[in-house]
């Protein structure tokens, strides 16, 4: 096994073991390519969500928010392609009878083959709808059939102009959205990063037909600058320009946003460059108008737009993956151990301070150590600890990621040397440097560095 699959395997093993994802229903043998997020899975998801709705939304004046529905109109996606083309090419192996994307096959001498057998009778390839379609209503007829949305994206379109409206926007400006998506892999893998439920973090950024080109150009920078903001380096990051016959045929540019995972490197995000071809389907098909009156130029047209689209699972993974280490470290007796530490970025951690009284039977340590809780907890996320000796609690800090863990001592209660009343022990995750510090001065101390 490759030293990448091991990193892998330890990295997946730690999610479980420490509640960061699970495999749905696994008590009945698992839902495949369907995945829960435990305590602090949820957490570091809900981080980065609040962190991209932050930079996309609340500190920009040309961004709106929208949470539109999962239950989506047969028409709406009918109108968009979705229905007719939204496929992967599948074949079967007549061997094992697995199902397989035509497109992802291994070869050997030119030839395809089952990665799971090795067998090369193969099917033709043939397409295979990926949305999940449902019946609303008691009848099942065609009438009745709607979908679960395959992406985020189509909503935002189809009410395009109730945002116009209502938020009184002129031109740029954008309408952005989080939410779930379902797509019927044919094959899900990679962990989380490919799955049949998901999460999306999208903008449509509506502009002037010749502000396409220019803010395609904009908004892949911009998007570079949020990974390195959360932690991804430079290095790892890769942008590829999406050859022609790979785009969509609407698309008049698309760049991949790339991350160097521990089983290769694959796309984290696409900046595509779709021109008007959403809006106009939609009035096309509706009926309704969904153009944009300039009133200054007194033009009417349908405006262009760049889709920055970010799927939240595989961001996860990847801020999961670049955090991961294992490190040889000596304690104060001379005894050598492996330290397993997730280096995450302050602002994404799950857990942002772990307090931890000295000793547990000792009262007077206790309740100063809840009052530093009490003080803390309206501001971030806190996890209290008192069992166990000081350094086994450093590490189970460490396993979750926490960047800072505050000791609260006999110095805190004033007892050896007056001067330290009211000051903890601030011990860095990264460093393993401890200072002290004074309670008073943590709120502010620890809000800068979570920024």
């Amino acid at each position: 096994m490759s030293s990448e699959s091991q990193r892998m395997e330890k990295i997946v093993s730690l999610c479980k073991r420490r509640g960061f994802i699970f495999q749905a229903d696994e008590i009945y043998g698992g839902l495949n390519g369907v995945w829960d997020y435990g305590p602090l899975g949820v957490e570091l998801k809900r981080n980065l969500k609040d962190y991209w709705w932050r930079v996309m939304v609340r500190e920009r004046d040309d961004v709106v928010g929208l949470d539109g529905a999962i239950l989506t109109h047969r028409a709406a996606l009918k109108a968009s392609g979705h229905e007719d083309t939204f496929s992967d090419p599948m074949v079967d192996c007549r061997t094992c009878k697995v199902r397989l994307r035509a497109d992802q096959l291994p070869e050997k001498n030119g030839v395809p083959q089952c990665p799971n057998c090795g067998g090369k009778d193969l099917t033709e390839a043939r397409p295979f709808n990926l949305m999940f379609s449902t019946q609303m209503g008691a009848s099942a007829d065609p009438d009745s059939i709607a979908y679960l949305r395959p992406e985020t994206a189509q909503s935002i379109f189809v009410q395009f102009k109730n945002v116009l409206d209502t938020s009184r926007k002129k031109l740029p400006f954008g309408i952005a959205q989080i939410g779930k998506a379902f797509r019927n892999e044919i094959n899900p893998r990679n962990y989380i990063f490919r799955s049949r439920e998901f999460e999306q973090m999208e903008l449509e950024y509506f502009c002037r037909p010749e502000q396409g080109a220019e803010l395609l150009e904009y908004w892949k920078n911009e998007r570079l600058r949020f990974y390195e903001n959360i932690g991804l380096p430079n290095e790892k990051l890769h942008v590829l320009t999406v050859p022609e016959a790979d785009r969509a045929f609407y698309s008049k540019g698309t760049y991949d946003i790339e991350y160097d995972f521990p089983f290769g490197r694959q796309e984290l995000e696409g900046v595509a460059y779709r021109t008007d071809y959403d809006l106009t389907q939609h009035q096309k098909a509706s009926g309704k108008p969904l153009d944009y009156f300039d009133e200054e130029t007194k033009q009417r047209f349908i405006p262009h737009v760049i889709e920055p689209s970010a799927g939240v699972d595989r961001t996860v993974l990847a801020l999961l993956c670049e955090a991961f280490a294992e490190e040889t470290v000596t304690d104060e007796k001379g005894k050598s151990e492996t330290r397993t530490v997730l280096r995450f970025h302050p602002r994404i951690a799950p857990i942002k301070v772990g307090v931890f009284p000295l000793l547990k039977n000792q009262p007077a340590l206790v309740e100063k150590a809840r009052q530093v809780q009490a003080l803390l907890r309206p501001l971030m996320n806190v996890f209290y600890d008192e069992t166990g000796a000081i350094g086994r609690r450093y590490r189970r800090q460490d396993e979750a990621g926490t960047p800072f863990c505050l000791t609260i001592d006999f110095e805190s209660l004033g007892e050896r040397d007056a001067a330290l009343r009211d000051t903890v022990t601030l011990r860095h995750r990264d460093s393993m440097e401890q200072e002290r510090v004074a309670i008073a001065e943590l709120p502010a101390r620890l809000l800068l560095a979570i920024a």
